[in-house]
């Protein structure tokens, strides 16, 4: 693995949150993430963090001395939620350009604390933060050491781009394939866990030899490296050159449906943006205008553009959630509408199987489905408590009553 980054070595007298795992059992209604299972009256045994039994209320016998037994009166008890495509330090209410250029340092530290407490509150428990800018270096830091409380994270850093390039007013700018390898390794240095590109925006970005050093730079030190990639050519592209995941994905080919099969790359689907910039209520509290409220409510109506993620998806490649956290409108909080449109549009066959695209298919998609994703005996106790049943109403997810991180209450 790459040298740990710089802070690892810091020594942190004591954490400003040392919170400590709750040992109890929870009774209640059981989403376990495995396939279609539920547990409608269950209970789940947490033990120094980690889960030690589950099963049926009426398999439970006498709780071991000193046990807690938490009865969430028939409320749903679920694994943590995986925003897997998020931007902690964008507030989800501005335009973009303008945060990303004139916030300072200070205002995206804030920005970031206040999304993961957000984020928290709404079950998530591990943010895949894919940057643009280095301040979720920062966060993962802050988090690590105890001085804020958040969810886990996976950060990558600045997102590269050739110079020039999609977002270049927020994004590492480079040009050449030795500059590639060096912002690579400046994201190493700073405790990157991903490496993320823009591959493409009207145009394919990237020189062939810039994007075999960028993802060759990653893999020699043991990073995976997602792509920004929105329509055929771009994804075929990056998926030949060795990208690990797609970022938003589009317009897909029967070829490059296959290729993504072969090389086992999934797709995380963002469509919030769409979906709740094109109710002009919501857009016009937000300050979209008009003109961009009828491009989204385009959009959305013509089901057709999501033909090739449909293809993508019933051909068995795995798609998971996220939202594209920080966008304008697309709060931190906001989990529902993603859900409910990954159905709608059919790149989830039903609500259980959007319910595993923020649970199971996360934790797959970034290498932690030994540990978290699902509700299993062994697995560490990420998990949440919900007012409600989510597998029926998406909304359910709004009423998050209690929030558990390796059985720490974070919520």
């Amino acid at each position: 693995m790459p040298e740990p980054v710089a802070w690892h070595y810091t020594k942190i007298t004591k954490p400003m949150f040392d919170l400590k795992p709750v040992d109890q059992i929870l009774v209640g209604r059981i989403i376990t993430a495995n396939g279609d299972e539920i547990i409608e009256d269950g209970f789940v045994e947490v033990i120094g963090g980690k889960i030690t039994r589950v099963g049926p209320k009426s398999q439970m016998g006498t709780p071991a001395e000193g046990l807690t037994v938490t009865d969430t009166g028939g409320k749903t008890i679920m694994p943590g939620l995986i925003q897997s495509h998020g931007h902690l330090s964008w507030d989800g209410v501005h335009e973009l350009s303008f945060q990303s250029m004139y916030d300072s340092p200070e205002i995206r530290a804030y920005k970031a604390a206040g999304n993961m407490l957000k984020s928290l509150r709404a079950g998530v428990t591990l943010v895949r933060d894919l940057g643009v800018h280095n301040a979720n270096l920062f966060a993962k830091q802050a988090v690590a050491q105890g001085f804020f409380p958040g969810p886990r994270l996976l950060v990558s850093g600045e997102s590269i781009i050739q110079t020039g390039g999609h977002t270049y007013w927020v994004c590492r700018e480079a040009s050449g394939a030795d500059e590639m390898r060096r912002a690579v390794r400046d994201q190493v240095k700073g405790g990157a866990d991903l490496i993320k590109i823009m591959a493409c925006h009207d145009t394919l970005e990237f020189t062939d030899a810039e994007l075999e050093a960028v993802i060759d730079e990653a893999h020699r030190n043991r990073l995976p490296v997602t792509a920004h990639a929105t329509y055929d050519a771009c994804i075929k592209r990056v998926v030949e050159f060795g990208v690990d995941c797609v970022e938003h994905g589009g317009s897909m080919s029967d070829e490059t449906i296959q290729l993504l099969l072969d090389k086992k790359v999934p797709i995380v689907t963002t469509f919030s943006a769409l979906v709740i910039q094109s109710k002009p209520e919501i857009a016009k509290a937000f300050g979209i205008p008009e003109w961009k409220v009828a491009e989204r409510q385009k959009a959305v109506a013509d089901k057709s553009r999501f033909d090739g993620l449909v293809r993508a998806a019933k051909a068995g490649v795995p798609i998971v959630f996220g939202t594209d956290a920080g966008s304008p409108a697309v709060e931190h909080d906001q989990i529902a509408p993603e859900l409910e449109f990954m159905v709608e549009v059919g790149v989830c066959k039903d609500k259980l199987d959007a319910l595993r695209s923020i649970t199971v298919r996360g934790a797959q998609l970034s290498k932690m489905d030994h540990k978290i994703g699902t509700v299993e005996v062994g697995k560490e106790a990420d998990l949440i408590v919900v007012d409600g049943k989510p597998d029926e109403d998406f909304y359910a997810l709004e009423r998050v009553m209690m929030t558990f991180i390796a059985g720490k209450r974070m919520h």
